[in-house]
């Protein structure tokens, strides 16, 4: 059974007698066409893209991923980024992409993800975090998901994004992978141990490697942290050695702690002079840096995901 995302239809073509609501838990669902499907949360509609694999069986609960856009960006752009939708169809879980908010519909949206960032969901407040636990709720709701496989991934303000579900949403989420962001949060107390997979580009001009106030952002000034702070904090919380062990291929060095009193674990990809992309992907738009072919990120995420379920 799949979900083929018919989005630029729903947007184009009058929406007539393909609209279903329902009454759930987390208030009034819509279906538009066969990809694109809203739930209300604190008052606004809330949008996201569903894709299942031809494998899918209702008996049977697998696994689930979100993967989140960067500031800018929107669900689709996600999905064509991250072609997350053919790793899923080979190994067999759903992925969702949500979709960002902002003032125009589907157009420049971003999440409230850190203490700084970004655009009109931290000017505005929005509440992502309850977004994104009630939207795993429906979605439980809907198909048969493994309560302890639920993953969350993310590009850029996505990634940042996912540092904070991985602080507010311990409870839920079993592993994150954040590509190319920054973790800008001074307040972080995850109430479970969660693992993490890093992917960071040392030539990023967007979030910077070692830190500090973006050459490239559209956010205005904005400073953020460097990747050690995420991965000294993420350690520290897992109870991981202090030493990792270290692999290099080409360009592509990879930090792993494996010895965590809690049983996850924490991994480092790093991109030696890659840019602000989705390594193994395709670029986020025409002005976006080309992302490096020797490592795919969403293959190797899932790996890690897979080995690291909840409990």
């Amino acid at each position: 059974m799949r979900r083929r995302n018919c989005l630029k239809f729903a947007l184009i073509v009058p929406i007539v007698g393909c609209i279903v609501c329902v009454l759930g838990a987390v208030g009034v669902r819509t279906i538009w066409g066969q990809g694109l499907e809203t739930i209300r949360v604190d008052g606004r509609d809330r949008t996201y893209i569903v894709h299942t694999p031809d494998s899918y069986e209702p008996a049977t609960p697998i696994p689930l991923v979100l993967v989140l856009h960067g500031g800018g960006g929107h669900a689709e752009n996600a999905q064509k980024m991250s072609e997350m939708n053919a790793v899923a169809d080979r190994e067999g879980f759903i992925v969702v992409y949500p979709n960002g908010t902002g003032r125009l519909t589907y157009r420049l949206l971003t999440w409230n993800a850190a203490d700084n960032c970004c655009g009109y969901a931290h000017d505005e407040n929005v509440d992502d975090v309850k977004f994104i636990r009630e939207l795993i709720e429906q979605v439980q709701q809907d198909y048969a998901i493994d309560p302890n496989r639920i993953y969350v991934t993310g590009m850029s303000n996505g990634g940042m994004m996912s540092y904070r579900l991985a602080c507010e949403l311990s409870d839920v989420i079993a592993a994150i992978a954040p590509v190319a962001g920054a973790f800008n949060l001074a307040d972080c107390e995850p109430t479970h141990p969660i693992s993490v997979i890093i992917f960071h580009g040392t030539a990023d001009e967007h979030v910077l490697y070692e830190g500090g106030e973006s050459l490239k952002s559209v956010d205005g000034e904005r400073i953020d942290q460097p990747v050690s702070a995420a991965v000294d904090f993420w350690t520290a919380h897992n109870g991981c050695t202090a030493e990792p062990t270290t692999t290099e291929s080409g360009s592509i060095v990879t930090d792993t702690y494996t010895d965590c009193s809690t049983g996850a674990e924490v991994t480092l990809v790093t991109i030696e002079g890659g840019g602000h992309a989705w390594p193994g992907g395709k670029r986020g738009s025409r002005q976006g840096d080309e992302p490096t072919q020797e490592i795919n990120a969403s293959e190797v995420m899932w790996e890690f995901f897979a080995a690291h379920p909840r409990g």
